[in-house]
């Protein structure tokens, strides 16, 4: 049987290798000690927790080494992990729990007061502090170190990723062995990765980008990792140039922070092949600046129920190619289909499909959306797309109304349907407006119910007891009505296009 454990190849292939760093602890491990580490936990988790395979263990925590640790677990034992968004509250929490089902959930002790309020009760899911993985880490004599046998397929599933649809009900997207393995190998192909590659990992380990567009390919090519908790700009700046990275990771707002830093200007980043950047299209001045410094960039696209790193733009055509997202990666097939089901033609709009070994299976539990997202094996996307004479495509434009603000997906279905649970609120529309900061944040446009003497502050406050940070409108604009479409849908085409005409004329007026 075939094993996708690549950590135990590395130990027993280059098994004095670095593998991981842990910068905030100041320890690293090299590939056979931290496999004989993941061995004990391993052991601890199927002898102590009695968590088996396809058991789900949910994790609620920012980046650290035991995340890594418990990711790497499941590879062994088979237990599937479910990355839990940090910056979620105990409501939304509550849904994804319930809906994963997990048999123990590892928080972070920082956010026990959240964990406290949870629904689910201890006798269901049963509740550690993460830093329970710590001694495996860190002792000298971690545990059990004989290996576990294998016995599962290139189908079992790894681990839930958790993302909202267009309709704001969050689905689990089943990341299968097959989808890391053909991902890793899509990648590095188009990246070019080897063992002697080095990079910091700072992407939220609840997005696939955490795991999917470096960790997981690198680790099959045997390249190492520095982990950081969160991003912090000025803090890796200096990690490039100390620990000589190879490859950078990172959305738009990212690269902008790190560029304003003034140590950037004589930052030494020589070391750095590209920089491979997702989440948004990048401004050519951005790139231009990145390239002055000798770091060409690689834009990508990708999502979580696919891949994630299923285009490529070469560096060579950031310039030429603006605004383009390069082509497919090597084992991916696409189709761009118009509203009546036929190809499209060079240079017509139509939605993105798909297929490929990356194609997940389905989204956990739930049957009838994933056979409506996947026909023939080519998954809908729901993007909007065109290629062009060259087999350059190009995004026209995204998931109906979603939005990303600071590399973060956002869909407005899921805050107006939370913001409907407030007593004085008749009628909302959120939408996604530019933000020089965030790219895009939201605004949401409400009508009260008669007599109301609601705030734009009570419904801010009344955002942060249910909506994580990054969902929380940053406009509130309260309205007589909400415009509809003929067929009597909210037009939410002519609220942005109300948005950016108010802001045109109140500039115009204040430059009087």
């Amino acid at each position: 049987m075939m094993s996708f454990d690549w950590l135990a190849k590395w130990a027993h292939y280059t098994p004095d290798k670095l593998f991981l760093r842990d910068y905030k602890r100041s320890l690293d491990w090299s590939f056979s000690e931290f496999e004989k580490r993941t061995i004990a936990l391993a052991h601890y988790i199927q002898d102590e927790l009695h968590i088996q395979q396809g058991q789900r263990i949910a994790v609620y925590s920012r980046n650290n080494t035991e995340y890594v640790m418990l990711f790497l677990t499941c590879i062994k034992t088979g237990a599937i992990l479910v990355p839990l968004n940090f910056r979620l509250t105990p409501r939304e929490l509550n849904i994804l729990l319930a809906d994963a089902d997990p048999s123990v959930i590892f928080f972070e002790q920082g956010f026990t007061e959240q964990v406290e309020k949870l629904d689910i009760p201890d006798a269901r899911v049963a509740r550690r502090p993460i830093s329970a993985i710590t001694p495996f880490l860190t002792d000298q004599e971690p545990g059990n170190t004989i290996p576990i046998p294998h016995n599962y397929t290139e189908d079992d599933v790894v681990m839930i990723l958790y993302t909202a649809g267009t309709t704001g009900l969050s689905k689990g997207v089943m990341i299968n062995h097959r989808m890391l393995f053909w991902n890793a190998v899509n990648t590095g192909l188009r990246l070019d990765l080897h063992s002697g590659d080095h990079t910091q990992s700072y992407a939220p380990f609840f997005h696939t980008g955490g795991w999917n567009v470096l960790f997981t390919p690198f680790l099959l090519h045997g390249a190492s990792h520095t982990i950081l908790e969160n991003f912090d700009a000025e803090l890796l700046l200096q990690l490039i140039e100390k620990e000589k990275a190879t490859i950078l990771f990172g959305v738009p707002t990212m690269l902008q922070m790190m560029s304003d830093l003034p140590a950037f200007t004589n930052a030494n980043l020589s070391s750095v092949r590209y920089a491979v950047v997702g989440g948004a299209p990048m401004p050519i001045p951005l790139i231009n600046l990145w390239h002055d410094k000798g770091v060409a960039i690689r834009q990508g696209f990708g999502l979580t129920e696919v891949g994630p790193n299923c285009f490529s733009l070469h560096q060579n055509d950031a310039i030429r190619k603006k605004g383009s997202i390069g082509f497919p990666n090597f084992y991916i097939n696409t189709k761009i289909i118009n509203e009546h089901g036929q190809e499209c033609q060079v240079n017509e709009p139509g939605e993105l499909w798909l297929q490929s070994p990356v194609v997940t299976p389905g989204y956990w539990r739930k049957p009838k959306e994933t056979a409506s997202s996947i026909t023939d094996g080519f998954f809908h996307t729901g993007d909007i797309v065109r290629c062009d004479e060259d087999g350059f495509f190009f995004v026209v434009d995204r998931k109906k109304n979603m939005f990303i603000s600071g590399g973060e997906n956002v869909y407005p279905a899921e805050i107006e349907k939370f913001l409907y649970t407030h007593p004085e609120v008749k009628e909302v529309a959120v939408i996604g407006v530019k933000d020089e900061r965030w790219g895009e944040v939201g605004k949401a446009c409400i009508v009260k119910k008669d007599a109301s003497m609601i705030t734009e502050s009570d419904i801010l406050n009344y955002c942060k007891q249910g909506l994580a940070k990054y969902k929380i409108p940053k406009y509130i604009e309260f309205v007589d009505s909400i415009p509809k479409t003929d067929a009597g849908k909210v037009n939410k085409l002519k609220l942005i296009e109300n948005h950016y005409s108010t802001n045109i004329v109140n500039q115009s007026q204040g430059s009087l």
